[in-house]
């Protein structure tokens, strides 16, 4: 991407350059090879990756687990590096090859679950946990969820690939979502600024689908210098709320799921206990 850069009549994806995931990015869907997923032997399997969205779940799941819900899961790692989520057995549970998919095995009939608002709905709607069951306060939590789905793409695919992966620095890009990116924390900020969660004053799905991604951010472990570059420092309730979060058990527990420097596979409490101490 240059100044002198002139757009093709016709683009063809081969002439998409370098970068971190050139080598598995297509424009076509579907499965590129065949591979069976494994299944345990808990009422929910996932498979995922431990990503922020991949985190939303993981930390759901753990969150059910402490309040004494049967919430068990299996977590199989779906190395997307790799190109795991083009293996035909993952494409059955998510066409769209993007992690978290779900597998619910708890009643008659398994069917599929994917993209991780709607899985964190529809387990808070099955346990009747973490989301209020009717009116405003409903309202209100389902409204946070779908701005952190809305939003975070401006945060992730956006500020992150611009900022920490694109294969050279580009000043267009990178000053237009961060510029978008600083109107997301402020709105965040004032939101906090009267209320101890996202939602209100009880800890819901909104904060535990948007923590991964700007709580991280805000405690700058989201990318490298950018809590400096963003000075997120100046969002003392977002960093308040940040803290909070990150301080939960189930927190600590479920992002260290499906990651090389935690637990690749999850089957029981026991794979995570000696990690979180």
């Amino acid at each position: 991407m240059t100044e002198t850069y002139t757009p093709p009549e016709i683009w063809t994806w081969e002439n998409q350059g370098s970068g971190e995931w050139t080598s598995i990015n297509r424009p076509t869907a579907g499965a590129r090879q065949e591979k069976v997923l494994p299944v345990g032997e808990h009422p929910f399997q996932l498979y995922s990756m431990g990503t922020p969205n991949g985190q939303k779940v993981t930390i759901f799941f753990e969150e059910l687990l402490a309040a004494g819900h049967d919430a068990q899961y299996d977590a199989w790692p779906i190395m997307i590096g790799d190109g795991d989520q083009f293996g035909s057995g993952f494409v059955e549970l998510n066409p769209n090859s993007k992690i978290p998919a779900l597998l619910d095995r708890s009643g008659a009939e398994p069917f599929r679950v994917f993209e991780s608002g709607a899985i964190l709905q529809h387990l808070a709607e099955k346990f009747g946990a973490f989301l209020p069951s009717s009116g405003a306060a409903r309202a209100e939590c389902l409204s946070w969820l779908m701005w952190q789905m809305g939003s975070a793409p401006f945060l992730g695919g956006g500020f992150g690939h611009f900022f920490a992966y694109a294969p050279y620095p580009m000043e267009y890009p990178i000053d237009r979502y961060t510029m978008e990116v600083k109107r997301q924390l402020d709105v965040l900020d004032k939101q906090l600024a009267s209320r101890e969660f996202i939602a209100g004053d009880d800890y819901t799905i909104a904060d535990i689908a948007i923590w991964p991604w700007y709580g991280n951010l805000a405690l700058g472990k989201s990318y490298e210098n950018s809590a400096t570059f963003l000075q997120v420092h100046e969002y003392a309730n977002l960093q308040r709320w940040a803290q909070s979060i990150g301080e939960r058990e189930a927190v600590r527990r479920g992002r260290l799921v499906n990651r090389r420097d935690g637990v690749l596979e999850r089957h029981s409490a026991a794979d995570i206990d000696a990690l979180v101490g």
